[in-house]
């Protein structure tokens, strides 16, 4: 089996998402991860270009991967030796070092405006310089793919001048993410045919056809032995090639789990989907839905004959084993659901039916009247869950909200201006005891995050003997739509909510008042935890 090493440049390449920008704890935290997965490159940053990347690599974590800083080649004109930017990738003290380099002549010639000589041999004295000071030194070929079609010679001339100084690895880089896997798969081919070692090679792709990781792949066929890429795929425009996918396809499909070793482990595998969602978490986004492998809906089932088929042989509809990568399989219930989909999915929730229970035909039709309410159960599990407990007679009364208020209050102030504070009261009966809590919904910063943070706050302050239950709880998505038209419509609110342990679930509530139909959710996200938790 041969090796293939997997390079992570989440840290400098995600950070070029619109709208991401990681804090120097967060690519701490980021690092740490991506060391425990088992990849074997961490690209840091780029040194010297922010504070933020330069304080990284001051207080970066000791991993086992090796730790990279990214830099460019030096500037024609002077020296290796006297180039600050390619000085302060050095200072940065890592053990490697990536430097990115022009390798399509129209770049070099209309972009640097150098001459194609020039160009070359500043990519030589580039890695002589940083293989002198002991490091190893990694070539990321910009733009290989459209340069090699343009003018193949110089292109793999560019490659050969960074190995002759002592590269370690030359990365070829479809940076337009404009290249299609046979193109690839051809050019790969050609450039090892060319002289140019496959083991010495690596594939950096993005994704703006959406063949990020097929490209990945066929380069890997064609005998590249290191990849880049991204946790969820970050990257400017598209993004990157997403080592979400790329790493179980790699442990789990053929060929190549049979062909090729990873510094990944089975234990680092099931971490994938926590990994994943910490990453969502930090840029605060709602993880995609239907994302290969790691998304919430990637072994989900909702249709009655796969479902059916599903509770006598999971193989059936599904291509991997959910839990190999953290994750779990789902079977929703909606309108379209038959008992062969509740028997699945209440065993799922450790509720024990036979079949032909009438109580099942009960629930069936239970979920279907509330759907025609406006109801969603095929996203929300946990409100499925606690509705046929509470008609089975299994769900534990554990707390009565007696009175719910909630004020919106938009006043003058001295200092801020017009400002907004939502302010909640919630009256609950636990036993013989009566309970009543008070929030608002001012954050940290003064600002104000609305009624339903003020109501969540409410709510969940004081819940006498199930406290401690509930303090890591987390609300981490509301969703808000409108069903039907007219004086029909009501609102439905479907809230995602997650724990300590990185559980997450999902409940609904429905009603012609927002408010009122996010409590009702809320109550149901509570419940469902001290169900799992408390009972």
């Amino acid at each position: 089996m041969e090796r293939l090493y997997l390079f992570d440049t989440t840290l400098r390449d995600g950070q070029q998402t619109q709208g991401v920008q990681f804090s120097t704890a967060e690519k701490i935290r980021i690092a740490r991860a991506l060391d425990d997965l088992g990849v074997d490159y961490i690209e840091g940053g780029w040194p010297g270009a922010n504070p933020t990347d330069s304080l990284f690599f001051a207080e970066a974590p000791q991993t086992r991967a090796t730790m990279t800083a990214f830099g460019m080649t030096k500037r024609v004109g002077r020296s290796a030796a006297n180039d600050d930017v390619l000085a302060a990738v050095l200072d940065a003290g890592t053990p490697a070092v990536c430097l990115v380099g022009k390798s399509h002549e129209f770049h070099v010639t209309t972009a640097l405006g150098v001459s194609l000589e020039e160009n070359r041999a500043a990519i030589a004295e580039s890695f002589a310089h940083v293989t002198a000071k002991g490091r190893e030194a990694l070539f990321d070929a910009e733009h290989f793919f459209d340069g090699y079609k343009a003018n193949p010679a110089y292109a793999i001339s560019c490659l050969q001048a960074a190995l002759d100084a002592g590269a370690r690895w030359l990365v070829l880089c479809d940076t337009n993410g404009g290249t299609l896997p046979a193109e690839v798969h051809r050019i790969v081919t050609e450039v090892i045919a060319q002289g140019i070692p496959g083991d010495r090679l690596g594939i950096h792709c993005h994704d703006d056809t959406g063949h990020a990781v097929a490209n990945s792949l066929a380069a890997v066929d064609a005998g590249v032995r290191q990849i880049q890429g991204t946790l969820n795929g970050l990257g400017e425009r598209c993004g990157n090639a997403n080592l979400t996918t790329i790493i179980p396809t790699l442990l789990l499909k053929d060929p190549y789990r049979s062909r090729y070793l990873t510094g990944v482990t089975a234990e680092g595998l099931r971490g994938l989907l926590r990994d994943s969602r910490m990453l969502d978490d930090i840029l605060n986004r709602v993880p995609a839905r239907q994302a290969a492998y790691v998304g919430a809906s990637a072994f989900a089932h909702k249709a009655g004959l796969h479902a059916s088929a599903i509770l006598k042989n999971p193989t059936t509809y599904e291509h991997v084993d959910p839990a190999l990568v953290g994750n779990e399989r789902v079977i929703p219930m909606s309108n379209q659901a038959g008992q062969s989909n509740l028997r699945t999915r209440l065993a799922q929730a450790g509720i024990e039916v036979p079949p032909g229970d009438p109580r099942l035909g009960s629930i069936l039709d239970l979920v279907k009247e509330r759907e025609d309410q406006g109801y969603a159960y095929d996203g929300a599990q946990a409100s499925f869950e606690l509705l046929a407990r509470r008609e089975l007679g299994q769900l534990p009364a554990f707390f009565e909200v007696l009175r719910y208020r909630v004020t919106v209050e938009r006043r003058k102030s001295a200092s801020h201006g017009t400002v907004t504070i939502s302010e909640a009261v919630v009256v609950v009966k636990i036993g013989d005891q009566v309970m009543m809590s008070v929030s608002d919904s001012a954050s940290e910063t003064k600002d104000d995050n609305g009624p339903v943070n003020a109501l969540s706050k409410a709510l969940a302050k004081d819940l006498g003997p199930y406290q401690g239950v509930i303090d890591d709880m987390n609300l981490v998505d509301f969703k808000v739509r409108i069903t039907g038209d007219g004086t029909d419509a009501v609102t439905r609110v479907i809230i995602d909510s997650e724990d300590g342990e990185g559980r997450r679930w999902s409940t609904v509530g429905v009603s012609a008042n927002i408010v009122d139909a996010s409590f009702e959710a809320l109550l149901d996200a509570i419940t469902w935890k001290l169900v799992r938790d408390a009972a």
